[in-house]
Order: C-alpha cells, then sequence, then structure tokens
C-alpha cells in the first residue's frame, strides 16, 4: 500500500516521541511504501491529508492523540480511505475502543499491515451558521465542559494538576443550566449539569460516559445528569469511571439518529476539543468511517 503517515504538530502531548519513526520503519519493513506528512499548523495538516487523499493514497495513518484522529476524520469521511492510528496522545479513546495501545507503535503498524478493515459510525455537528464539522468520540458540554474552559483560561499551574484545580472550582459554582433537548422526536427539557453525545462509550481518557454506545449502529447515544446537591452528585463521580453512573436516577440516557442541544453561553467540547457553542444539532453518520482494527474482537 501507499500510506501517508501524519504527524500533527499543533497535538498536545506525543507528537514530537519516536514514535512516528518506528511506525513508518515498520511499515516500509513490511512493504508498504510510506510518505511522512506534517504541517507547521493544524490547518495546514488537514490541508496535507486532504491533498494526499486526492492524489489517490491507499491510506492514511496518524501519529496522535484524539484530537489528531479528528483532523483526519474530517477528510476521511465518506471516502472510503482507511485510517490506522498510531496512539500517542493523552486520551486515544477512539483507538483504545478498537483495542489498539498507546506507545506501541510497531504493534499499531502491524494493525495496518494487517491489512482488516470495518466501516464505523462518525458524528456530524452543525452549528447555528450551518458549518459542520465530524467527530469519532464523544461530544460533551456542561461541567465538564466548564472545567475544560476554566483549565483553558488558567496560566498556572501547568499539567494535570490545572485541570484538577478547574474540577474543584467549577464544583463550588455548580448548578444545573436551563437546556432543551431534542432526541429524534422526543424532548427532554430542564436544568441539566451536563449532556454528553456519544458515538462511542468512552472520553477523557476512558471515562465510560455512554456506556451502551455502539459506534456501528448508526445511532448516537446521550447521557443527562440533572441536578441533585453537591453532595450527592459528588457521590456520583466514581459511579462515571465504572459505567455504573447511568444506575442512578438523576442519570438519564436516550438514543436517537439525530440530537439537538439548546442552551445559553454554553461551550460543547468534541474529542477533546472546543467543537462550538450551543445551539447545535448532531447527526449519525453510519458507517462514514473505515478503519483499519485488529481482527480479534478487542474493542472496549
Amino acid at each position: 500500500m501507499n500510506i501517508a503517515v501524519v504527524v500533527n504538530p499543533a497535538a498536545r502531548a506525543g507528537a514530537h516521541t519516536d514514535a512516528a519513526t518506528k511506525a513508518v520503519e515498520r511499515l516500509r519493513a513490511h512493504g508498504h511504501t510510506v510518505t511522512e506528512i506534517s504541517g507547521g499548523s493544524a490547518a495546514e495538516t488537514s490541508t496535507l491529508i486532504r491533498t494526499a487523499v486526492e492524489v489517490g493514497t491507499d491510506a492514511v495513518a496518524v501519529v496522535g492523540g484524539d484530537g489528531t484522529v479528528n483532523l483526519a476524520a474530517q477528510e476521511l469521511a465518506g471516502s472510503g480511505v482507511p485510517l490506522g492510528m498510531i496512539p500517542t496522545g493523552t486520551g486515544n479513546d477512539f483507538a483504545a475502543h478498537f483495542g489498539v495501545p498507546r506507545l506501541a507503535p510497531e504493534h499499531a503498524a502491524d494493525v495496518i499491515h494487517a491489512g482488516d478493515t470495518r466501516a464505523v459510525d462518525l458524528a456530524q455537528v452543525i452549528r447555528a451558521d450551518g458549518s459542520t464539522q465530524v467527530y469519532a468520540t464523544v461530544l460533551a458540554c456542561g461541567f465538564d465542559s466548564a472545567v475544560n474552559d476554566r483549565a483553558n483560561r488558567m496560566r498556572w499551574p501547568k499539567g494535570d494538576m490545572r485541570y484538577n484545580i478547574a474540577i474543584l472550582l467549577e464544583f463550588v459554582f455548580l448548578k444545573g443550566l436551563p437546556f432543551t433537548v431534542h432526541v429524534d422526536d422526543e424532548r427532554v427539557d430542564g436544568p441539566l449539569i451536563m449532556a454528553s453525545v456519544g458515538n462511542t462509550r468512552t472520553y477523557g481518557g476512558n471515562i465510560p460516559i455512554c456506556p451502551d454506545a455502539d459506534v456501528a449502529d448508526g445511532l448516537l447515544d446521550l447521557t443527562v445528569v440533572r441536578p441533585s446537591g453537591r453532595l450527592h452528585l459528588l457521590r456520583l463521580l466514581p459511579t462515571l469511571y465504572k459505567g455504573t453512573h447511568v444506575q442512578h436516577p438523576e442519570v438519564e440516557t436516550y438514543r436517537g439518529r439525530r440530537i439537538r442541544l439548546e442552551a445559553a453561553n454554553v461551550t460543547a467540547y468534541a474529542d477533546g476539543d472546543p467543537i462550538g457553542t450551543l445551539p447545535l444539532t448532531i447527526d449519525a453518520l453510519p458507517g462514514a468511517l473505515t478503519l483499519f482494527a485488529p481482527a480479534a474482537d478487542t474493542t472496549v
């Protein structure tokens, strides 16, 4: 195969490791023709991916995390050109869903060489101005997006501790926000702490916020959390990591082909990055992405 290997220099983590070199060497050892591409920015990298598809590359492999997968998904959706993943980012939820381990570039290259592909769904966000963008994992808004907003504004401290402090500060001011949510023809109203629309099950480094989501069912899963007091919500938090939060009465789940989220002054994040301000409409895109994945059923 002719394979374009993409490294996104704007990625927050992993882009400057030797993972790309190891993956490229392994693919070439398998007999593939490999072209390494990397732009000076995310926008330039997207242009290079688009050009690779237009000139007829057989496959695209990305080195990075969910944000880099997102860049490639914009260009590969509906193209039939398969995507391979060399996960080196902080979250890697999409790669982990398919059993591709982080920081194992030779193994990830072997998955691509094996040539086993599957068609998986994407989700498409439609903004109020009509512009669109796809995502692969989970769109989140409310408490968790407020944490991201606050952390992005903070200049100190650096690293993960900044997010821990942002969580504590947002928790102090935690309150339900007026939402109107449409799931196909069903309407859900009232104050919500958060709303998450999942194409896959996990976000934030394997947190199963939408534990029953199926990446190949042509549907989106919605998880909403209603206000119930800070102490009770604090007790709910550990269950998020087990996927058992959906058993609690303040948590509601829905499933549909189209979901619309309406609220004032709320930013949504998808694949770990800001994707737009509500209102947003999210559509399921069945089978939109062709993906290299292990032949064995190793999905999480």
